[in-house]
């Protein structure tokens, strides 16, 4: 049975919205993931049943099928996913890579893509940027794609390129100019939807990587790759301009996706303070296990508070860059002050599989690294926001 819901959002906003994502994810109790974290599965259902409620097409326009919502809308889709217990990662990049295409795709690549993908008959969760030698200065990357014909040729390597294995299309970044023969660094690079449906194997090779958490993540292999230049997303030589659009809906939905988890801790750790009894008396009673948890429940709301600001700004068309890096830094480490406080609170107890707190505390530590670090979250503050010298 689940703990009674601790306060956290004090909007009294989308009520009914947070309902439908709660009853969805009550089908998927914590064995449902307990059994793929143990097996490294794919939670098709899951995924098949977020589908067909309209969840993950949330953040398409209404005129090509989808929901047509706020990002703070979709931000609470992720966050009682995993507030139930689940886990959000293996939908939210459908929603956040989604934008690349919808705000910066033709007209007949939206029409294309955007119908069949609302409707579920297309999965488009694989983000394909990062690389093992350029890791976060992602103007470095080597991947190269060079104009032949009406065809790109690609030829590189990404590395953590989540659900790669799961996904029918990828968004990929690649270098159309030469680094040495740009004015800017940011000049060069542009942005691809690759039909992984398509592809030829000796052109393309997706390697699983085996982590901490179940997160379906790959490197993958790019060896004479052929695009269609229709499959290109905007102008060439601007994807990072279009990927660093995108990267604030993305670090609202990661926000809110670590509120939840916070949330999922605290919850966890009250229930067990109170029930269990050592010395004749509840733990909870000692200030020694109260103090931490009411410390994290605060922080937690603080962090929440900056969420919907960002929330805010981004659908209300202002600049927000700032606030979504704030966002996601602070929600991040409120919800890995909440882990370290829910696993304590369970003493050994925690690191048994069947109370789940072991399988939440290794996924909330994800946020803290990515998709952005922390620390490169401050160095953007320093810079950008409080005029310091460049740090990078």
């Amino acid at each position: 049975m689940s703990p009674p819901q601790t306060e956290i959002d004090t909007t009294g906003q989308y009520a009914e919205l947070r309902r439908g994502v709660q009853q969805l994810c009550a089908r998927f109790p914590g064995d449902y993931w307990r059994r793929l974290d143990a097996d490294r599965g794919y939670p098709v259902e899951f995924v098949e049943a977020m589908t067909e409620a309209g969840f993950l097409a949330a953040l398409i326009p209404e005129e090509h099928g989808g929901g047509g919502a706020s990002i703070a809308e979709a931000s609470v889709i992720l966050e009682e996913v995993n507030r139930s217990g689940g886990n959000a990662g293996v939908c939210h990049a459908q929603m956040y890579v989604m934008g690349a295409l919808v705000r910066h795709g033709a007209a007949e690549q939206r029409e294309r893509w955007l119908p069949p993908l609302a409707e579920g008959q297309l999965r488009l969760q694989a983000f394909g940027v990062t690389e093992p030698t350029a890791g976060s200065d992602t103007t470095r990357i080597q991947t190269r794609a060079e104009r032949a014909g009406d065809e790109y040729v690609i030829t590189g390597q990404k590395i953590w390129t989540s659900r790669a294995e799961y996904s029918d299309l990828m968004l990929l970044l690649a270098r159309t100019t030469p680094l040495e023969a740009v004015k800017r660094r940011t000049e060069g690079l542009s942005l691809f939807l690759v039909d992984l449906r398509e592809v030829d194997e000796k052109e393309l090779t997706i390697r699983p990587l085996e982590t901490m958490i179940n997160h379906h993540t790959t490197e993958i292999f790019f060896d004479g790759l052929r695009v269609p230049r229709e499959n290109r997303i905007g102008e060439e030589g601007q994807g990072f301009r279009y990927i660093l659009d995108g990267m604030n809906a993305e670090r609202i939905l990661i926000a809110a996706e670590s509120i939840g988890d916070g949330g999922w801790f605290i919850e966890r750790s009250v229930a067990y303070a109170n029930e269990r009894i050592v010395f004749d008396r509840p733990i909870g009673q000692n200030q020694g296990v109260q103090f931490p948890i009411a410390q994290a429940y605060a922080n937690l709301r603080a962090a929440d508070l900056m969420r919907w600001q960002a929330a805010a700004l981004f659908d209300g068309g202002s600049s927000c860059g700032a606030e979504a890096n704030m966002a996601k830094m602070l929600a991040a480490d409120a919800a890995w002050e909440a882990a370290n406080v829910c696993l304590e609170t369970h003493g050994g107890f925690g690191f048994a599989r069947e109370h789940d707190v072991e399988r939440k505390f290794r996924e909330a530590k994800l946020y803290q690294i990515a998709p952005v670090s922390n620390n490169l979250v401050l160095s953007y503050l320093a810079q950008h926001v409080l005029g310091l010298p460049r740090s990078y």
